[in-house]
């Protein structure tokens, strides 16, 4: 069964990524992660209900929040302070550069608590914490295959050592294509999609036997490598069986599980004298096509079914 990680954000690294300013640090700043995607407006925390109220979540107050704490007297804010701040949040973010409250710096001191604002309006950082959190938190998974981004689609091509893949890839690299990851990809599910990059040590890497690694950035330029992408077919690589039996039409659609999520699915026979790339650039036109609504096989089908029903009135009338 495999694996899946769930991930963590540090809370050092969202401050770096999205530029905040640290006015406060709080007890084991360093060591604290972000496990919930969610973030929280204290809206009714701030007349004292905390029914439901999840302190997991990173808590963001904005205009309306920190007006309706300026009407407060003094010393019923700093009690709504006490209580709030005495909750393990992970952080408490103030928006559009707001000044903090004396009491409220006095009291997150006390609790050991995080301390930070932004320049962004309430929406802006509310919108752009939620899309980072979901990437970073998505359950994820390593998977064995080369993915590439081919016609705007991502092809994750699987099949077991030396069967092909990575010699697929650099010719369809010779035929303008990017590639993604080469021999692991790391695959993350966000919302209903998937969506593949690779490890950070093999990234545009690629390895061919008998030639060794190669780098593809600086082989065929910045053009041909791409950091993620989502991911909208697999491609399975065998080895030709003589007597297995291989859907000639491709009338039944198979589909492959990854994370939940299914995908299109398709097997492709390996033997020589097969032009792999080319194929596989048929597969990704037609799951393109299929996406789009046009089915060949199906609309080949029904041609033939028509042909028989036709031939088989000809030859009643004919009687």
């Amino acid at each position: 069964m495999e694996k899946v990680r769930i991930n963590a954000v540090k809370l050092s690294r969202l401050v770096e990524d999205f530029n905040l300013e640290v006015l406060l640090r709080g007890r084991d700043y360093e060591n604290t992660e972000i496990t919930i995607s969610d973030v929280n407006r204290p809206a009714l925390q701030l007349v004292g209900f905390y029914d439901y109220f999840e302190p997991k979540r990173l808590q963001i107050l904005g205009k309306a929040e920190m007006t309706y704490l300026n009407t407060m007297p003094n010393e019923e804010r700093r009690k709504v302070f006490d209580d709030f701040l005495r909750c393990e949040i992970p952080a408490l973010i103030i928006a559009r550069n707001m000044d903090a409250f004396p009491d409220m710096l006095e009291l997150a001191e006390k609790h050991g608590r995080t301390l930070l604002r932004t320049h962004l309006t309430t929406v802006e950082l509310t919108s752009k914490v939620i899309d980072y959190l979901n990437r970073g938190l998505a359950p994820q998974i390593t998977r064995h295959g080369v993915l590439m981004n081919i016609y705007g689609q991502g092809v994750l091509m699987m099949g077991e050592s030396g069967i092909g893949k990575s010699e697929t890839a650099i010719e369809l690299l010779k035929r303008g294509h990017r590639l993604v990851s080469d021999d692991a990809v790391e695959i993350r599910r966000i919302s209903d999609s998937l969506f593949g990059t690779a490890p950070e040590l093999i990234r545009h890497y690629i390895e061919i036997r008998g030639i060794g690694v190669i780098d593809v950035q600086q082989l065929f330029g910045m053009g041909a490598v791409q950091f993620d992408t989502e991911i909208d077919l697999v491609i399975q690589m065998e080895q030709w069986q003589e007597f297995k039996f291989y859907d000639r039409l491709g009338v039944d659609e198979q589909m492959y599980e990854i994370l939940g999520v299914p995908l299109p699915y398709v097997t492709v026979p390996v033997r020589p004298g097969r032009n792999l790339a080319g194929i596989v650039e048929i597969a990704t036109m037609n799951n393109r096509q299929k996406a789009y609504g046009y089915n060949a096989a199906r609309q080949f089908a029904d041609r033939l079914d028509r042909q028989i029903d036709e031939m088989g009135k000809k030859s009643g009338d004919d009687k």
